[in-house]
């Protein structure tokens, strides 16, 4: 087994060394939602802070019967019996592969840790190219004969996995890719874990969004957080709703979360009680957030458009995937991770390749987050979220400057004034 440090902390703790010796770089490369804890969860987490039981493994009452309601206020009724916390939906995605088992049909592109994780627990991901425009949800026409085809080689796979909307793309599955989808799962015997961490930051609320759970709900798990609605990603907590009936799945998990993390810690659930039951102060909070995302990401998305790159627009959360393959000549790079190499040296720009994300090695893909734009401190960050117009804000306007004018730079790019030029990147590329 090959494990090393996730592709999204490794580059991150790499920018914060290149910080802290005085380089200037844009960190685009983590996925962390950039914004300061409400007031108002910081409060009932200091008022919880003496909660220092281990408490029930599923979770506290209170946190499932919130959590309950809230898939209930999204057309999606629920058993608090059937929901199960944990520190964050990280783990509790890793426990649901090792209580379903066998191996796990992934979208190509997908978030660096589902392809991992998998491999921790011994299956081996059937990896399916995602629609075009439709990232995160693999391409139903080609899953049947994946899955048939693995079966028929004696390999057990046991469930297919989507993200709504996705990461890295940004983009979000059509409802009627998602009925196709659960059809073939039902089709197949498939359990669908439905990734929906950042639903609550599509943003446009008219857009068409349908859960895996509203037309499978006999096989769907859908697992979600706070980290990124509600940029809690440091309290690491996280919930899943099983499906109906789903006894023995629960069972199962369970016996895996009493093993790894024995309960998710008792204040922070406290405070994700609170938090899931949507109060009015939080609720705005995750507009204005939405809001946020949707008008940053769109104007890094046009930087790069402007620039030539094939990338679709975002529909949610922090995230676009340009493909700079018209480069390819001018540049002298021929993987995603020497693009991205070329970026960060010379430009600054910190941006992850597409083969952390299971795509193919030689693809001129990245990843490219936005949520670290807003700000360095909590007040530039508050005065970005309350702003009418944050693109005219002087730290994002010069980081957004500094984007355009980089890729416009890279663009410009010719392979004859590059033949010299590449002979002495290549060693600095094989350093890094």
């Amino acid at each position: 087994m090959n494990l090393t440090l996730s592709a999204t902390l490794a580059a991150n703790e790499d920018i914060d060394r290149r910080r802290r010796a005085g380089e200037r770089v844009l960190n685009l490369a983590f996925g962390e939602a950039g914004l300061p804890v409400h007031p108002a969860l910081r409060r009932r987490l200091i008022a919880a802070s003496g909660s220092n039981g281990y408490g029930p493994v599923a979770g506290a009452a209170a946190l499932r019967e919130a959590a309950a309601g809230y898939w209930g206020r999204r057309g999606l009724p629920t058993d608090p019996d059937l929901v199960v916390s944990g520190p964050g939906s990280k783990p509790l995605l890793y426990g649901l592969l090792l209580a379903i088992g066998g191996d796990i049909v992934l979208p190509m592109p997908s978030w660096v840790s589902y392809a991992a994780q998998a491999d921790l627990v011994g299956a081996r991901p059937l990896l399916v190219p995602a629609s075009p425009g439709e990232g995160g949800a693999p391409d139903p026409e080609l899953v049947r004969s994946a899955v048939l085809h693995a079966r028929a080689q004696g390999r057990s796979v046991g469930s297919l996995l989507v993200t709504l909307p996705d990461n890295p793309s940004g983009t979000l599955a059509g409802p009627e890719t998602v009925r196709r989808l659960a059809q073939i799962a039902r089709d197949l015997d498939l359990v669908i874990i439905s990734d929906e961490i950042y639903r609550d930051l599509v943003h446009d609320p008219a857009t068409g969004y349908l859960s895996p759970a509203e037309v499978a709900p006999e096989r769907t798990v859908i697992t979600t957080g706070l980290s990124k609605s509600l940029a809690l990603g440091g309290w690491r907590i996280g919930v899943a709703r099983l499906p109906e009936h789903a006894h023995d799945l629960r069972a199962r998990l369970l016996a895996v979360a009493s093993e790894i993390w024995s309960s998710p810690a008792a204040p922070v659930q406290q405070a994700a009680a609170y938090a899931f039951t949507e109060p009015a102060e939080l609720a705005e909070r995750v507009e204005r957030s939405r809001t946020l995302h949707g008008t940053v990401a769109r104007a890094v998305h046009a930087r790069f458009a402007a620039a030539g790159a094939a990338v679709a627009p975002p529909q949610g959360g922090f995230y676009i995937y340009p493909d700079l393959e018209h480069l390819r000549d001018g540049l002298g790079v021929t993987t995603s991770d020497e693009l991205v190499t070329l970026l960060l040296d010379r430009y600054g720009i910190g941006v992850l390749p597409g083969h952390a994300f299971g795509d193919e090695p030689a693809a001129l893909r990245v990843r490219v987050a936005s949520s670290l734009l807003y700000g360095e401190t909590t007040e530039q960050r508050l005065t970005a979220l309350d702003a009418d117009d944050p693109l005219s804000l002087p730290w994002i306007a010069d980081s957004l400057d500094h984007l355009a004018g980089s890729l416009a730079e890279l663009a410009a790019e010719r392979p004859v004034a590059q033949a010299h030029r590449h002979a002495t990147l290549v060693p600095r590329i094989a350093a890094g």
